[in-house]
């Protein structure tokens, strides 16, 4: 089952092509489903400080789903299109999370945290963010923040679960404690994880989450999906290759895909 369920597009300000282009080279590789699953617009954040192009307009989310919609119609006999949303967890703000996702008929909802306050550590345009900071310090305050996401029964399956390591930050302890305690609360709540493989493309040089979550997640019986992350329709399903084979060489069989909020186990081809 060839799948890609982690994409972005121009709405969100930082990454490019429009959702048709996605649908469109989606066909070209044979994708069987693709997710479409764009940031959420930003809550916690006043505007005035937002980095450019940091996240979608409140006002272009409806028109974010309708479009999603009107794609998942258009090409329903050309691929399976399931419609997404990547919305970040914010520690305090779970309700609002809740009313701005509850309108709309996700087929799924990833829950990432991208966020420690106001400070997005996935953004290359905020590393001296690090600076004076303890590095196990703030490993250990990322992962308190997406045990919390995935016990708010907010999501479907949490993204990039070990996206702290992105650009290179290393931990003087070993975290694996942490880790498998994060992949803990995952399975306690009843949540997938995805095989992100856009890490290869970063400073981390390694898929989120590493060869040892992933061995933990086939031990634990915690589902995973696939997703490239791409924010550039040339690099749908980049690494995916890379993904499976690493998938099949684990022993995993299946993967999670979600429809209305439904998950569903499909072999791996």
């Amino acid at each position: 089952m060839w799948i890609d369920y982690h994409t972005h597009h121009a709405r969100c300000g930082h990454a490019a092509g429009e959702l048709e282009e996605y649908v469109l080279r989606g066909i070209e590789l044979g994708l069987k489903q693709l997710g479409l699953s764009d940031h959420m617009p930003l809550i916690h954040v006043d505007p005035a400080k937002y980095y450019e192009g940091m996240a979608m307009p409140l006002e272009e989310f409806p028109r974010y789903v309708e479009e999603c919609l009107e794609l998942k119609e258009k090409y329903r006999d050309r691929i399976d299109i399931r419609v997404g949303v990547e919305a970040d967890y914010i520690e305090g703000y779970e309700e609002d999370i809740a009313k701005l996702l509850e309108p709309y008929p996700w087929d799924y909802v990833i829950g990432s945290v991208h966020f420690l306050g106001e400070w997005d550590v996935t953004d290359f345009r905020q590393l001296h963010n690090w600076e004076g900071k303890d590095v196990d310090e703030v490993y250990a305050q990322y992962y308190d923040a997406v045990q919390k996401a995935a016990r708010t029964g907010l999501y479907d399956y949490i993204g990039h679960i070990d996206v702290i390591k992105r650009f290179g930050q290393k931990p003087t302890k070993d975290v694996y404690d942490l880790e498998k305690q994060t992949l803990d609360a995952v399975k306690e709540a009843g949540l997938a994880i995805e095989l992100n493989a856009s890490g290869l493309r970063m400073p981390a040089a390694e898929m989120f989450p590493s060869r040892r979550m992933l061995e933990y997640c086939l031990a634990e019986g915690i589902p995973l999906t696939v997703g490239s992350d791409a924010h550039d329709p040339t690099k749908l399903a980049q690494y995916l290759d890379q993904a499976y084979a690493l998938l099949k060489d684990l022993g995993f069989t299946e993967l999670a895909t979600f429809d209305r909020r439904r998950r569903i186990m499909v072999p791996i081809e």
